[in-house]
């Protein structure tokens, strides 16, 4: 059950957890790049945000070279990205951290997008979420792979009011390119 939330716009968080990563030999946890696969299915999750119709007014994206190359990649799909803050502290950050720079988002901001990596969104989403439709918590409490999306909405006069349980999530899915698809 969703806890009662504040009256105010509709705002809805984005959720984007990076797509699928390489493990080069030598190379840091921070510097790894997309793997083949995730440099198809980061352009597929730029086009399933726009065909849902969750672009987003801002997004918060980690430093993390996966988390970027997601970023531009899925932000290529659109017409006019918006502005992005690469943000060291999504790196490793667990719910509360997330939650913690998610509150301190501009009130203009209606959508915001928040690029970065599990455990931390999933847990995130899962804190968030009163409730779900089509059960979109079950499908997060199962697994929220590479390139997954999850959208959480609710009312509020400022990010800074969001709290625990007082979202609905609304849709996760997992869209996945084709090979071929990294060179469109």
């Amino acid at each position: 059950m969703i806890a009662r939330a504040v009256p105010g716009p509709l705002r809805r968080l984005v959720v984007l957890r990076h797509a699928k990563s390489a493990w080069p030999v030598g190379v840091a946890d921070h510097d790894r790049p997309l793997a083949p696969r995730g440099l198809r299915d980061a352009p597929a999750a730029g086009r399933a945000l726009a065909e849902a119709d969750c672009l987003p007014d801002l997004a918060l994206c980690s430093t993390a070279v996966r988390a970027r190359q997601t970023w531009e990649l899925a932000s290529a799909q659109w017409g006019t990205p918006p502005s992005v803050r690469l943000d060291p502290r999504l790196y490793g950050a667990d719910a509360t951290e997330l939650l913690g720079v998610v509150r301190e988002v501009s009130t203009e901001v209606e959508t915001l997008l928040l690029v970065g990596h599990n455990p931390g969104l999933e847990e995130l989403v899962l804190d968030l979420a009163g409730d779900d439709l089509d059960d979109a918590l079950d499908e997060v409490r199962a697994k929220f792979p590479t390139s997954a999306i999850a959208v959480l909405a609710w009312h509020g006069p400022a990010w800074d009011m969001l709290d625990p349980g007082t979202a609905l999530l609304t849709d996760m899915l997992v869209p996945r390119g084709r090979k071929g698809d990294a060179k469109k």
